[in-house]
Parts: C-alpha cells; sequence; structure tokens
C-alpha cells in the first residue's frame, strides 16, 4: 500500500523483514546477569559456611542442635538462592535492549522472559559446578577404595572367608564342641552374626548354643556366663544394627526433603527472577535512578 506524501516530505518505510531479521533475546544482558546471580551465590554461600563452621564446636562444649543447624542453614541457603536470582534477573531486565514495536505488557512480558533466561541458565551453570564438586569427590572416594582394595588382599584367609556366603553353611558342617583356635573361633562367631543379620538380626537357637559351648571351651567359664555373654553380644549386634537402620531411614527422609526444598525453592526463584526482570524494565523505561545509593563521590 503506498503513501502519498506531500512535497518536500520524506517517508521512510521500514521493512517488516528487516524487523523480523533482529531477535528480541538479548544474550549480553541475559549472560550478565547469570555472572552477578553466581558471583552473589558463591559469595553468600563461602560467608554462610564461614558462619556455619565457626558455629561448630568438634570438641568443646555442647555441641549445637543439628536440627536447628539444618533449619538455619536451609533458610540461609533458600535467601541466597532467590535474592541472586533476582539480582541477576533485575539486571537483565535493566540492560535489555527495548524493541518499540510493542505496547507496555509485551515489554514486560519481555523483560520477564530474560528473568527467566537467567534463572535457567544460572541453575544450570551451578548443576555443572555441582556435578563437577560429586565427581572430584567420587574420584576420591575410588582411590581410597583402591586402597582399601589393595590392602584387603593381603589379609589373611579366615578374613576372606569371612564374606563368603557359604561360608557360614560350611561351618555348620565342621561344628564341633572342643577348643578351637581363637582366630578361628572369632571368625566363625562373625559368621554367624553376620548370616543373622540376613535373616532380620535374628540368631537360630543352635547357633546360640553352639557360640555358648565354643566361648565356654575356649574361656574356661561355665556354661551358663557363657550363654549370658553370648547374649550379651547379640543384643549388642542388634542394637548396633537397629541404629544403623534408623541413620538410613534419617538419611533417606532427609534426602526427599531436601529434594523437594531445593525444587520449591527453585520454582520461587523463577518467579522472583521474573518478577525482578520487569521491575528492571519498568526502570529502564522510566529512567529511574537511585542517587541515594549510588552516589557519586
Amino acid at each position: 500500500m503506498s503513501i502519498d506524501a506531500p512535497a518536500g516530505v520524506a517517508v521512510i518505510e521500514s521493512s517488516s523483514a528487516e524487523r523480523d531479521q533482529s531477535s528480541y533475546v538479548d544474550w549480553q544482558a541475559i549472560i550478565a546477569g547469570i555472572v552477578l546471580a553466581s558471583a552473589i551465590s558463591l559469595v553468600l554461600i563461602s560467608f554462610g559456611s564461614a558462619v556455619g563452621l565457626n558455629f561448630l564446636d568438634f570438641g568443646y562444649g555442647n555441641h549445637a542442635n543439628p536440627i536447628i543447624v539444618g533449619i538455619v542453614a536451609a533458610s540461609w541457603f533458600l535467601w541466597v538462592q532467590i535474592s541472586s536470582f533476582m539480582a541477576g534477573g533485575y539486571l537483565a531486565g535493566r540492560l535489555r535492549r527495548r524493541h518499540f514495536d510493542a505496547n507496555e505488557e509485551e515489554s514486560d512480558l519481555r523483560d520477564g522472559a530474560h528473568g527467566l533466561l537467567v534463572w535457567a541458565g544460572a541453575a544450570i551453570l551451578g548443576s555443572v559446578i555441582a556435578i563437577g564438586g560429586i565427581g572430584a569427590a567420587a574420584s576420591t572416594v575410588g582411590n581410597i577404595a583402591a586402597t582399601a582394595t589393595t590392602a584387603a588382599s593381603n589379609v589373611a584367609q579366615g578374613t576372606a572367608n569371612a564374606i563368603d556366603p557359604n561360608a557360614y553353611f560350611i561351618d555348620t558342617m565342621f561344628r564341633t564342641n572342643q577348643p578351637v583356635d581363637a582366630t578361628q573361633a572369632r571368625g566363625e562367631a562373625g559368621r554367624i552374626f553376620a548370616q543373622a543379620a540376613l535373616n532380620d538380626g535374628t540368631v537360630a537357637d543352635a547357633d546360640r548354643t553352639y557360640l555358648a559351648d565354643v566361648v565356654a571351651a575356649n574361656t574356661g567359664v561355665p556354661v551358663a556366663e557363657a550363654q549370658t555373654r553370648v547374649d550379651q553380644a547379640i543384643a549388642s549386634v542388634e542394637t548396633a544394627r537397629q541404629k544403623a537402620i534408623e541413620a538410613a531411614r534419617i538419611a533417606r527422609n532427609t534426602t526427599i526433603i531436601g529434594a523437594f526444598l531445593l525444587a520449591a525453592s527453585l520454582l520461587i526463584s523463577a518467579i522472583g527472577a521474573y518478577w525482578s526482570a520487569q521491575k528492571g524494565g519498568n526502570h529502564r523505561d522510566n529512567n529511574s535512578v537511585f542517587a541515594d545509593v549510588f552516589r557519586r563521590f
């Protein structure tokens, strides 16, 4: 469609194809926001770690309540994550070059989208760094395991039999009421307890009687006292097993709660980054300045 212009007036028409070639995504502003968010997270998490370690006492006085320490640490991490993403989103919205081909609602949407891209980029960068740290820790554990494996290859054959799944059943065929070597008796007792651990900590009556006979034969104490020793040892092993089960349960529940809290904090951080990017865009459009904060000296 042609437009007739008065004489002496130049009409400049902009091509829609030329506007379409210009992307609305300002990657420079997004990268700047990611860098700022990552730097703020690093500084505040380091500061929080220093303060937290200062309150942990490993050998003196009363120890800090682990529940309170966990709540405070989680709260600090949540605040650091949300505030750093919001700062990065604000910077991206403030630095984004606005295209004056849309209304205010569309411009706010584009600003918020840049905040979401800052959130996504910083989250991915943090995940890569975390995975790298986990990989380094796994490598260290692997080296320790290799060293332990090399050392374990030099132990006696009796220790090797303790982890043999058939050792317990083989022992039952060669049981005797005569005194046996102390090392052999200890190894066989260990295999009996290992087999009991596979049966919910229950030691068979035949194994209890045999252990009492072996203890009595090797120590010279009466059978009744030997039976008491066996019962006490079985009770101690069962107590340790229950504590291990409880610790595993707590670790599992803590991991589940931590995963949910991490997902929730990331969702809240995304909303915060979106909102702060829109605020940054509004301040950009209104040429807002903070003279009291960024005062020239």
